[in-house]
């Protein structure tokens, strides 16, 4: 049997009221009485009345739907962009629809447009790590979709982003890695299309230089696809191991977490010998083997400023000329020393 949700016929039925009351009395407008107001709103209560999003959409031309791309939701550092994403929009009426790229640049496109053909009011999007064309969403934004960027953004693209401080994360991290008596600092990174690739090697080559340490492109790995495929994320570990790196400084989540294991299967005597000190927004750091130094980005927090801006976009009033950068700090979370089963 189909469910039949109740409606404001309905419920102008049972009260013996007209629908134009009814739908005055549940957005509460002045010219309806308090006591109709409360009768009408007890009995949408009782029959579960929700009021109905296509009709809404339909009268008000918005869909109050956001969309959202991201690379993969089981990525720590996205799944939490998206908790904090929820948490603005929900609070706002909104809903959100995510889809993911898996670092696909015809993915991320298809899954553009089908957002675009569903009427979203607004997008949210970190580029894959293939995406070199980003026309498709010049013509949608032209077309008045407003759309802001998070983490992984364009250079040439006149609206809100937000992403983290890439350089001073990755500075801290390689300096902390320098100042442990580390020499030899190798570098493993995502493509070398992404601005975070391109600012975290600069805090990376910033910190190398501060400490008169030379900088090798040999010990600069890149990973097309960011980890996401173990046999390339593995090959560029067998490639560093023979330049013997005492260090690596590790620029995204999943690389983080993957080199770790590639380590421990290419070499597991050496893995336990190399320190590393990556990107990661994991909560279980304190169990990795071997452990590592963490730079977390304020991922919940990107996610509630880039859905904050895009719904000053989506509802104002004139057209936005005015665009900001907004950078936030992310947070070097050094490694704990053990002995025996003491923390030190």
């Amino acid at each position: 049997m189909r469910f039949e949700p109740s409606t404001i016929k309905d419920i102008a039925k049972a009260l013996g009221l007209s629908t134009s009351t009814v739908s005055r009395a549940l957005r509460d407008r002045y010219e309806i009485s308090e006591e109709t107001k409360k009768l009408v709103l007890a009995y949408a209560e009782k029959v579960n009345y929700r009021a109905n999003p296509i009709a809404r959409s339909l009268k008000e031309r918005r869909s109050y739907s956001i969309g959202i791309i991201v690379s993969e939701i089981a990525n720590n550092f996205f799944s939490q962009v998206i908790n904090g994403i929820e948490s603005i929009a929900y609070d706002r009426d909104y809903h959100v629809i995510i889809s993911q790229s898996h670092e696909s640049y015809k993915q991320e496109k298809l899954n553009v447009e089908h957002l675009a053909s569903r009427s979203i009011d607004g997008l949210l999007i970190a580029l894959s790590s293939e995406t070199q064309d980003i026309s498709y969403l010049r013509d949608l934004y032209s077309k008045g979709l407003p759309i802001v960027f998070f983490d992984r953004v364009p250079d040439d693209f006149e609206t809100h982003k937000v992403i983290a401080n890439n350089f001073k994360g990755a500075f801290d991290a390689t300096e902390h890695l320098i100042l442990s008596g580390k020499k030899v600092i190798a570098h493993l990174t995502n493509s070398e299309n992404l601005s975070i690739t391109k600012e975290r090697l600069k805090g990376y080559q910033a910190a190398l230089a501060k400490y008169h340490i030379e900088f090798k492109p040999e010990l600069v790995k890149y990973c097309q696809h960011g980890g996401m495929h173990s046999a390339e994320l593995e090959q560029a570990v067998k490639e560093l191991l023979p330049l013997k790196p005492d260090g690596i400084f590790i620029s995204s989540d999943r690389l983080t977490t993957g080199c770790i294991m590639a380590l421990k299967k290419t070499n597991p005597e050496v893995a336990h010998k190399i320190a590393i000190a990556g990107f990661t927004n994991s909560n279980l750091v304190e169990l990795f083997s071997p452990s590592l130094t963490s730079v977390k980005q304020p991922a919940f927090e990107m996610g509630q400023v880039a859905t904050e801006l895009l719904i000053s976009m989506i509802e104002a009033k004139r057209p936005i000329t005015e665009f900001e950068t907004k950078v936030l700090d992310t947070e070097l979370v050094k490694m704990q020393k053990t002995v025996g089963n003491r923390f030190l």
